[in-house]
């Protein structure tokens, strides 16, 4: 079930963010039950003070995971650049999940500041996660900028409601087979995970739907089953859907009965 990010191999494919949790405890606990490997961090969040800031990362250091620090809150490319810099060094790492919105209703991504930043980052040596729109066009322009993985949303973020547009998210791995793919976004149930994984998306990145749930835990450990099943259906071979009935059992070669 492992997956690949920029020359590194990890095992689960379910990506956890970890803000709006209840306490410290239940977000160990809740990393642990979603056995991810990789969890995003807002730099902005976590360094409001030093204190908060040290005893965040040594519960992260505690759950044994990958960071990947994301630009969160950032509207501009200088502000993106910035704050991916400093994360570079505060987290010792070249990953960078790089976000920039411009609309506080819908945090749409800012598309075309999205490109410019993420061609400075490359250039500079960062491994970048631009989290998108399913564009097509955008995604391709995001790749000749230097990106390797991508992560267009599911719907918007926070909002639950899973996958707004499965056609364009089809066509993108249609046009993209070889690149890592990532829905970030927009996931409120296991089931929404599930049909990323079935479509053959590698991966899934969500956060609210965990931290806001009843039992934060217990919603973790559904993710991940879900993104396991989801996974294991797409290597399957689902069948494809039909306009009309097929018979499960065959009738050719049965018996005739007469009164």
């Amino acid at each position: 079930m492992s997956v690949t990010f920029y020359n590194t191999n990890v095992e689960s494919r379910l990506l956890l963010g970890t803000a709006r949790y209840p306490s410290p405890a239940v977000l160990l606990d809740s990393i642990r039950a979603s056995q991810t490997d990789i969890v995003t961090v807002s730099l902005r969040r976590e360094s409001n003070t030093e204190k908060s800031g040290e005893a965040f990362w040594e519960l992260i250091k505690q759950a044994h995971v990958r960071v990947l620090p994301n630009t969160a809150g950032c509207r501009s490319v200088k502000e993106a650049v910035l704050t991916a810099n400093m994360a570079r060094e505060l987290f010792d790492t070249p990953w960078i999940k790089l976000e920039i919105t411009h609309n506080d209703n819908t945090l749409n991504p800012a598309v075309v500041e999205l490109i410019e930043a993420a061609r400075i980052l490359t250039r500079d040596g960062f491994d970048v996660f631009p989290y998108t729109t399913d564009d097509l066009s955008v995604a391709d322009q995001l790749l000749q900028a230097g990106c390797q993985v991508l992560m267009p949303w599911g719907a918007p973020i926070g909002s639950g409601r899973g996958l707004n547009n499965v056609f364009a998210l089809k066509t993108l791995r249609t046009h993209f087979p070889d690149v890592p793919l990532i829905v970030d976004a927009g996931l409120g149930v296991p089931s929404h995970a599930a049909e990323v994984l079935e479509l053959g998306y590698d991966a899934v990145l969500l956060n609210t739907a965990v931290a806001t749930a009843a039992d934060p835990v217990l919603m973790a450990s559904a993710f991940s089953q879900a993104v396991n099943a989801g996974r294991l259906a797409f290597e399957a071979g689902p069948m494809h859907a039909r306009d009309f009935a097929t018979p499960s059992t065959p009738v050719v070669g049965m018996p005739l009965w007469s009164a």
